[in-house]
């Protein structure tokens, strides 16, 4: 089960935020754009030749950010569990946007998948399930960024880099690219197949 919620997690947040970072439970605007801004760095720099999913796609930010910075990518996929995301993620972007269980249900291919934050109330063993399913999704890898660290916590969960070291080589990863030096308490990581 997960640590929270999530439909109460985030129809809490829009209601009371709206859309707006804060309205997908990010702590500011400036901390989605640190996240957005790590993982454009980790991706190759001319998106056009490649399809991208993302997963837990909230309202689409990331596709809009990715417009705003000119890296667009060919196509672009926004995956969300939740029915309220999809109809806003879908307006905001133009961009086919699917209602899926990213843990278990059956995903689109994409040349990249994308996860920003999206796994930060999942307890450790569905983020293994998600992280492995947008893994084998993927065509060439999977970027995301979770909570970095030992803590406990009833609400949010915090992945060591000894447990994402460990996801990969149980999923047969070929290069891992980690990043964790751009805010406290955060790590971006890239699965790559080859």
């Amino acid at each position: 089960m997960p640590k929270v919620d999530n439909k109460t997690f985030y129809s809490t947040a829009i209601e009371k935020y709206g859309i707006t970072a804060k309205g997908v439970n990010w702590h500011s605007k400036e901390s989605q754009k640190a996240r957005f801004d790590i993982i454009l760095e980790m991706l190759p720099h001319d998106m056009s030749l490649y399809s991208v999913a993302d997963a837990g796609c909230g309202f689409g930010d990331l596709y809009l950010y990715m417009q705003k910075k000119k890296r667009t990518p060919k196509e672009y996929i926004g995956i969300d569990a939740l029915v309220d995301m999809y109809s806003i993620a879908s307006e905001r972007t133009g961009c086919e946007i699917i209602v899926a269980d990213i843990c278990k249900d059956t995903l689109p291919p994409a040349d990249f998948y994308i996860c920003s934050g999206a796994m930060n109330v999942l307890e450790e063993f569905e983020s293994y399930l998600f992280v492995q399913n947008c893994f084998k999704s993927s065509r060439i890898g999977f970027c995301f960024n979770v909570l970095h660290g030992e803590q406990k916590s009833q609400t949010y969960n915090y992945l060591t880099t000894e447990q994402i070291m460990q996801m990969a080589h149980h999923l047969g990863v070929k290069e891992v690219i980690l990043r964790d030096d751009y805010m406290q308490g955060d790590i971006t990581v890239m699965f790559l197949k080859a």
